[in-house]
């Protein structure tokens, strides 16, 4: 049955003549006019900052402008990977959006089949509220919450330990345990908020397909591998790539409310670095140079799995 399940075809307009594709987009104007914010907003936001790279080449001076900085050429890369800390740096962004990406991202897409699982609808909005309200939280407080969850003196987890027999445990003031706090506090705060797209893309499954998989005598276990997960796949596929395409863009807040001098040295990622070496070191030509590089890989990794997903899929972003 899985094999019968087809993506929604795409409408493809094809116009024989210039007039009528004027005519179309005279016809379909409301449509272009409240599409042109977010024109806007990229244009603003993302392209035109875009020719502030430059200074990656240079070595920038705030006082002298793009303009009047002297240009170093590749020099600002080269010293970059020479950076023995900016290698352990890079390494850490890498595990972690490794442990991000085979531990996270299956969470919504588990979670959205046992939500429409569920048959009591006011039940169900209950559990659909309680797992979506974390992701209002900003990450000051998540940070605070998980502060006070572990703290050895008075958090419950240590509380618990306690009545093992072991002693308390400062997992924030320790290398071994800081990728799996930032992994699970990330679980817990965003997983409900990314259901809503899977549970958009289950609500337009056809119906009729349950229905004939029920006549088959097919039972609801059946139903799911057969029937639901083949059809979101197309939606699974597009925000598998979105997520490669940020493989290296763990968030900053996200990491920076958890780092201290205990925990940095697997903490802290390619964010927080260029945070501190950019901003309070004021060194604008080197962190540039890094998150030029950060945005390079995360172009090449997303064109990568795009081609890969085309080939073993047929489902990619273009």
């Amino acid at each position: 049955m899985a094999s019968k399940i087809q993506p929604s075809d795409r409408t493809v307009y094809d116009f024989s003549s210039q007039s009528q594709k004027w005519a179309f987009m005279r016809k379909h104007w409301p449509i272009y006019l409240i599409s042109l914010p977010g024109i806007i907003y990229f244009l603003l936001f993302k392209y035109i900052p875009l020719f502030g790279s430059v200074i990656a080449f240079q070595n920038y001076n705030i006082f002298k402008g793009i303009k009047g900085s002297p240009w170093v050429g590749l020099e600002n890369f080269q010293r970059m990977f020479q950076y023995t800390e900016f290698i352990q740096i890079l390494k850490n962004t890498i595990l972690i959006g490794i442990y991000d990406l085979f531990f996270a991202f299956p969470v919504p897409i588990i979670l959205a089949l046992l939500i429409n699982e569920l048959r009591v609808m006011a039940y169900k909005r209950i559990v659909q509220t309680v797992v979506y309200m974390p992701h209002f939280l900003s990450w000051v407080i998540v940070g605070g919450v998980v502060v006070g969850v572990l703290s050895p003196s008075t958090g419950i987890v240590n509380h618990l330990l306690s009545l093992f027999g072991i002693d308390p445990i400062y997992f924030l003031g320790e290398n071994s345990y800081i990728r799996t706090i930032l992994i699970s506090s990330g679980i817990w705060k965003d997983s409900g908020w990314g259901t809503i797209i899977y549970l958009a893309a289950i609500a337009g499954i056809n119906p009729d397909l349950y229905e004939a998989a029920q006549m088959d005598g097919a039972s609801r276990i059946r139903q799911v591998f057969s029937i639901t997960v083949p059809s979101i796949l197309p939606t699974i596929v597009i925000l598998f790539l979105l997520h490669i395409g940020n493989f290296l863009d763990f968030g900053f807040e996200r990491v920076f409310v958890f780092l201290n001098p205990l925990n940095s040295e697997n903490g802290e990622i390619i964010d927080t670095f260029v945070y501190r070496a950019g901003l309070v070191d004021r060194q604008y030509s080197y962190t540039t140079a890094i998150g030029l590089f950060k945005s390079v890989v995360g172009l090449g990794l997303i064109m990568l799995s795009n081609t890969f997903s085309r080939k073993m899929t047929g489902e990619g972003l273009y």
